[in-house]
């Protein structure tokens, strides 16, 4: 199983450089457990959002690291700098390959799904048929499920340009290849998105 962490940060206005120094310090710290992916920061959605995208070798060391974070007074060195913080943790879809670290927007578009019960293994099959095909439009860095909460799936796409994802998912979906068939049904209305930009420490960019 591949392992992920999303962590959504509330931060004061003007303070997104300072938060993600402080984040970079906290996982080049030889304690960590965690492998940073990607730290972006809100343009389009709910603004003064850092979002921080963690991987794990094994549960022991999500479970170790989530107690690490919790222990920190001065959380990421900037706790004068936070409003408040979230912990998420995910499954990734098992037919996709582990996330590969690279330039590949600088546009990222993070969706989430909130989906009704029991709904998991129906979206997992409708996205294994139809990802093959969608990824020939644009590439898909991550999907994945919760492991906690409520049932949802995250997904985050990057873009080189807002264009470019207007383009490619008018196109997917006017070729029938988008959202895949079998999968909708078992979502709710809760559904968000959220375009960020990676910040300069981000592995992501």
């Amino acid at each position: 199983m591949k392992l992920y962490q999303l962590i959504n940060i509330t931060i004061k206005m003007g303070t997104a450089g300072a938060v993600a120094t402080g984040i970079q310090e906290y996982y080049a710290n030889q304690d960590a457990k965690a492998k940073l992916l990607g730290v972006w920061f809100s343009d389009i959605g709910q603004l003064n959002q850092v979002v921080v995208l963690t991987s794990f070798s094994s549960q022991e060391d999500l479970n170790s690291e989530k107690m690490r974070l919790g222990q920190q007074e001065n959380v990421f060195a900037n706790a004068e700098n936070i409003i408040k913080y979230s912990v998420e943790d995910f499954a990734g879809f098992d037919f996709l390959p582990e996330v590969e670290l690279g330039e590949f927007g600088p546009v990222y578009e993070i969706r989430t799904y909130q989906l009704k019960h029991g709904g998991v293994p129906h979206v997992l099959d409708a996205w294994e048929k139809a990802v093959p095909e969608r990824t020939k439009y644009s590439r898909l860095t991550v999907a994945m499920y919760a492991l906690d909460g409520t049932p949802r799936i995250v997904s985050i796409w990057p873009y080189k340009t807002l264009n470019e994802r207007s383009e490619v998912r008018a196109q997917s979906v006017a070729d029938g290849i988008w959202p895949p068939k079998g999968g909708p049904q078992w979502l709710t209305h809760e559904m968000q998105s959220m375009i960020a930009l990676p910040t300069a420490i981000s592995p992501l960019k």
